[in-house]
């Protein structure tokens, strides 16, 4: 029974890879009702530009960072594997997928591994999902003797997944006990479906710092999922959740005393620099990475992460900002249906567009 169990998750494993290579980019997005105000006198040169990311207990050579995808089977140990070579070279962070399948089934535990293996000196986030016990996010983190823990939210996933989870009720204490018990920095994180105000107040009050609010608009779970599904009866559910740029003007009345990481739907370096600019300390790249690396190659995808970080350094010089605390004061204008969304929720758009001209 067990090693059917184990079997099946293997199987899961490569289905959402290739499920999630099959799902192209969005054409619209949120991101497109963000527009900064042009300077036309910068003042800086592309040299003085440092993207450097200094937080309590974690420094981030760039502020770009490989988000968790993938390890529980043969190929996507690979996968795992030249991603950490990926990060290696480009000096991103990286985290690596669930690592329940390693807990439950050492044989598998060398698909995770092999991330520290080839990335020694790299930061590496471990993964786990909130229903974990404190032993084994404790195991997670020394497989990979990680410099994060990432603990993923995706109710939404489990609920569509043929054979997910139902039951939720002991996810925010048994959040609480790990904050308290693991003494690396605990990154919260969703996995496509953004967060609300009311989710950042009730992670703030148990004790977490760092948050991931990983919006609507990248890989969508709830679709991947469904794929698998016989029926295939939750179509309708495909815009569930909130965007990227929404969870991050939602996350406003925290960017000053948490630790706010974004990713979902980042098609280019512009889209980055938009989340850099409404707080984002770090911003999180999966689908992206993987298309680039499972189409092209290893090589290409690292030339390809290079020429963003270069674009980065380009819009911040563009912008006049020689680093993410100055893109903050960058003028950002917010329109269309994001702008709708602020005004229903009472978030004050306008402050945004006037910043840094007083």
């Amino acid at each position: 029974m067990k090693n059917d169990e184990n079997k099946i998750r293997e199987k899961r494993k490569d289905e959402h890879v290739r499920l999630a290579l099959i799902e192209g980019p969005n054409l619209h997005s949120h991101f497109d009702d963000l527009t900064f105000v042009h300077q036309s006198l910068p003042n800086i040169g592309w040299k003085d530009v440092n993207l450097q990311v200094i937080m309590p207990n974690l420094v981030l050579k760039s502020p770009l960072y490989i988000n968790a995808m993938t390890g529980g089977s043969e190929r996507t140990g690979k996968i795992n594997g030249n991603l950490a070579k990926i990060a290696k070279a480009t000096g991103m962070a990286m985290a690596v997928g669930s690592q329940h399948s390693g807990l439950r089934n050492q044989s598998l535990a060398d698909t995770y591994r092999i991330v520290r293996r080839n990335n020694p000196d790299g930061i590496i986030f471990a993964n786990v999902g909130a229903d974990i016990p404190l032993d084994l996010a404790l195991r997670a983190i020394d497989m990979l003797e990680a410099n994060a823990l990432q603990i993923h939210l995706n109710a939404p996933q489990e609920l569509i997944m043929p054979e997910g989870e139902r039951d939720f009720t002991d996810w925010l204490p048994q959040l609480e006990k790990i904050i308290k018990k693991v003494n690396i920095p605990v990154i919260v994180k969703e996995v496509g479906f953004g967060m609300s105000r009311t989710t950042l107040r009730m992670l703030k009050e148990i004790g977490v710092q760092y948050v991931d609010v990983s919006g609507r608009g990248g890989t969508n779970f709830i679709g991947i999922e469904n794929r698998r599904r016989e029926k295939q009866e939750y179509d309708y559910l495909s815009g569930w959740g909130q965007t990227t740029p929404i969870s991050l003007l939602e996350a406003q009345t925290y960017i000053n005393n948490m630790e706010i990481f974004a990713s979902g739907g980042i098609r280019n370096p512009l889209d980055a620099v938009k989340c850099l600019s409404l707080g984002a300390k770090a911003i999180g790249l999966a689908s992206p990475i993987l298309r680039v690396l499972e189409r092209e190659g290893l090589e290409e995808a690292i030339e390809e992460l290079n020429h963003w970080h270069d674009q980065l350094k380009t819009i911040f010089t563009m912008l006049g900002a020689r680093n993410i605390e100055d893109l903050c004061t960058c003028p950002l204008i917010i329109t269309g249906e994001v702008r709708e969304w602020c005004e229903v929720r009472g978030i004050d758009v306008a402050a945004i567009g006037r910043r840094g001209e007083w």
